[in-house]
């Protein structure tokens, strides 16, 4: 059973002007909250912001949070950290840096604040998992040194900073487990599956995968991801571990390929690469404690999901990516196997 904030709140949000957490904060500002948007702009946008810009309740801080913060917030939701491998793969040991150090000043701040914090951790803790599909009480099966360990290892230290500051200081903490999210603001050229195939397929270009399209993934659209997020931080304070937000519906990488093809009327070629190292193989989240404790499920079908994010890019393509980074938004269909 969840309950809802009487008043409106002051509300705290790292990342808040990235994909997914500038659609947090439009939700938060439709609640009637005051929202504090914090972003040090690696991989977030003024854009993803600007039509909150001129909203009294919305304030945007630029601000890294692998330094200390100090304002004054009722609660907070931290989702810094970039997702995408080709943007925490730029530069590894910030990556490490953002999720271990910036949840250890998040985890102070909201220490001294007594203010329930909510870690947006990921599905990429599971690794390349040997249980399908994947329940919370799953411990993984991840390569501690291997390219995408500055992620999905800074995550895992993240969880237990957040555990151990709830069993130490008895702290409200909150951790959702994210599944491959996707929808409107997301970058063109990011090394996302769901992108750089729209990308590719709007401009003519191949659907490039990698490995041989029989990986699997459950793809959750982005508003629905938010309002798990949002049910999560309102859920009254009986949830030590972390929950599944995703969408329990899996499909392989081909047929997403070939699913956007159809709805975005390509007829781009699919063809085929080497797969990356520590690909996971299959990615399907079990959300049995999400709809027990939350009420939550997706709603957004992925047809549906497609059509808005592909008329989405149809919109803003030609102003988005610049003549540069085209080629690398074509062939960045590699990541097919990975986001």
């Amino acid at each position: 059973m969840r309950t809802e904030p009487s008043q409106p709140l002051r509300v705290l949000v790292t990342g808040g002007a990235g994909f997914l957490g500038s659609h947090l904060c439009e939700r938060l500002l439709e609640a009637g909250h005051e929202v504090l948007c914090v972003d040090n702009f690696y991989t977030g946008t003024r854009a993803n912001v600007a039509s909150m810009l001129a909203q009294p309740r919305f304030e945007l801080l630029r601000h890294d949070i692998t330094f200390p913060l100090y304002v004054e917030v009722d609660r907070i939701f931290n989702l810094a950290c970039p997702a995408s491998p080709r943007h925490y793969q730029r530069d590894p040991v910030q990556t490490t840096k953002t999720s271990v150090h910036g949840a250890i000043n998040l985890l102070g701040l909201a220490k001294r604040l007594r203010a329930p914090i909510l870690q947006a951790s990921t599905s990429e803790v599971y690794g390349d998992p040997v249980r399908h599909p994947q329940t919370e009480d799953y411990w993984g099966h991840v390569n501690p040194i291997g390219p995408r360990a500055c992620y999905d290892e800074g995550k895992r230290c993240a969880e237990t900073l957040f555990a151990d500051y709830r069993r130490q200081h008895g702290l409200d903490t909150r951790i959702a487990r994210i599944f491959n999210t996707y929808g409107p603001r997301m970058q063109p050229a990011d090394g996302r599956v769901v992108s750089n195939f729209i990308v590719a397929a709007l401009r003519g270009e191949p659907l490039t995968i990698q490995g041989d399209g029989w990986q699997t993934r459950a793809f959750c659209y982005v508003s629905d991801t938010v309002a798990g997020l949002m049910r999560l931080m309102d859920v009254p304070d009986a949830c030590p571990g972390p929950v599944n937000i995703g969408n329990p519906i899996e499909f392989t990488v081909l047929d997403l390929a070939e699913r956007i093809r159809r709805l975005a009327g390509s007829r781009s070629p699919i063809i085929f690469v080497p797969a990356t190292r520590d690909d996971p193989r299959q990615r399907r989240p079990d959300i049995s404690l999400a709809r027990q404790l939350l009420g939550w499920e997706p709603q957004v079908s992925i047809d549906e999901g497609l059509r808005r994010t592909i008329d989405y890019f149809r919109r803003t393509l030609l102003h988005a990516v610049p003549p540069g980074d085209r080629a690398a938004s074509a062939n960045a269909g590699h990541a097919a196997g990975a986001r």
